[in-house]
């Protein structure tokens, strides 16, 4: 933003653009996929994540970053609804919680591995030099999955009666859905901006409804998203996964106000919470193959209630291993969580359609984040202006909010446990091994 010559807060706009394309394009080039193939999909996701790269190291502009990073959520689009989708078919039905216990190390880890290398380039060289050697990283996973990723084995299907008209009110609908929290807390939740996107999206979902029920081959697919197995654990990924991005915004809110010469300590506490993942991932995720992944479930929420329950210990002094114990248990139950929530999501999802359904999951996952944060974070932000206006101290107020926001996100978690009883069970009475 300050090489280009613009407002700091547009990085927000800038991150909106690239969530758009990724979550609102998933289901969409799921079912392509499923469609001309998954070798071929995932290539050509590749390639336009590059192309979005590139295009970014050349930005020089905010509306030509803007549509570089949409670019590059359409090609994370293509790419993770195969990845998923070969881990669904391609391993065998007692091990897939553990090939989605890999994806989601992968995935965390590289969280905690790309900033510091890519602060490490942009410190020596400049921030531009690091989009480079992303453009170089993909240009070379490119070369490495057309050698290996072996003869296309899904059947390619004609195009025909393909849902065009569906796919651009799929991209409309849920683009202005990742609009509707940005919007709220940037321009205010009784703005005209705000209800203007309010209205538009009420009415692309109407019409995408309609053009849903008369497509010949929807883009999203009904009967999977109606099973209760989906329709559940999409509920508590909105009730808990939220927690994840809202914790790391408001442990550095709170670091700044109770500690504003100290505030290097909420980055350590945020790699810790994804460490934390990473280790929920392996640990946590694997053992739904070999329980039932309800009570595995239970346990893992229970361990992110845990987490949250620790910002009750928060105090005007807190040390930085408290705010690491806190980040570090909530990461690692939010890990198990989101790796078991994928194999109850996908189970008896057939290989013709892993496409649309791991697209159609991964859609609703990533909207489970902002919404978190949108509720979350104004929730702890407002109480401590709220308390602060009516004469209670800066440090004062933020721990007060800090533990009102802990009893709110403990409610949203006891109300997921409780939707976990009420998932289908995966493996039939007596096969735990």
């Amino acid at each position: 933003m300050q090489d280009i010559g613009i407002a700091y807060n547009n990085t927000t706009w800038t991150a909106l653009a690239q969530a758009m394309s990724t979550a609102a394009c998933a289901p969409i080039l799921g079912k392509v996929g499923d469609v001309i193939g998954r070798k071929t999909t995932l290539l050509l996701g590749i390639a336009v994540f590059t192309l979005g790269n590139i295009l970014s190291a050349l930005a020089n502009s905010l509306l030509f970053m803007l549509a570089a990073r949409f670019i590059v959520g359409i090609g994370t689009a293509a790419m993770t609804p195969v990845i998923m989708a070969y881990i669904v078919t391609q391993f065998p039905q007692d091990q897939i919680a553990k090939g989605f216990s890999l994806y989601m190390l992968i995935s965390s880890a590289s969280v905690i591995l790309g900033p510091t290398l890519g602060g490490l380039i942009i410190a020596a060289f400049g921030w531009r030099t690091m989009v480079w050697v992303c453009v170089a990283i993909c240009a070379g996973t490119f070369v490495a999955c057309l050698i290996t990723a072996g003869k296309e084995e899904t059947q390619r299907q004609s195009l025909q009666n393909f849902d065009g008209f569906g796919a651009a009110l799929v991209v409309v609908f849920f683009s202005l859905v990742l609009c509707i929290p940005s919007f709220g807390q940037n321009f205010g939740w009784t703005s005209k901006a705000f209800l203007g996107v309010m209205v538009a999206a009420t009415i692309s979902l109407v019409g995408l409804i309609t053009a849903e029920r008369k497509a010949i081959h929807p883009i999203l697919p009904g009967r999977f998203m109606m099973r209760s197995a989906f329709i559940l654990s999409v509920l508590t990924l909105f009730l808990t996964q939220g927690l994840m991005q809202a914790n790391m915004t408001n442990t550095i809110v709170f670091v700044n106000y109770t500690q504003p010469d100290n505030s290097a300590v909420s980055g350590y506490a945020i790699s810790v919470m994804y460490l934390g993942m990473s280790l929920g991932a392996v640990i946590l995720g694997p053992l739904a193959d070999r329980f039932e992944p309800k009570r595995v479930l239970i346990g893992s929420l229970l361990l992110t209630g845990f987490g949250c329950g620790v910002l009750f210990l928060f105090s005007e002094s807190t040390s930085v291993l408290l705010l690491m114990a806190s980040l570090g248990i909530l990461g690692f139950g939010l890990g198990g969580n989101g790796t078991i929530f994928m194999k109850v999501a996908l189970s008896g999802l057939p290989p013709q359609e892993a496409g649309a359904g791991t697209g159609t999951y991964g859609l609703f996952r990533d909207l489970a984040a902002p919404f978190g944060v949108a509720v979350f974070v104004p929730l702890f932000t407002n109480q401590i202006t709220s308390l602060i206006a009516g004469g209670v101290s800066e440090t004062n107020a933020a721990v007060q909010s800090i533990h009102a926001l802990a009893v709110a996100e403990l409610l949203c978690i006891a109300v997921g446990i409780a939707a976990v009883f009420f998932l289908p069970r995966i493996r039939n009475k007596g096969e735990e091994t």
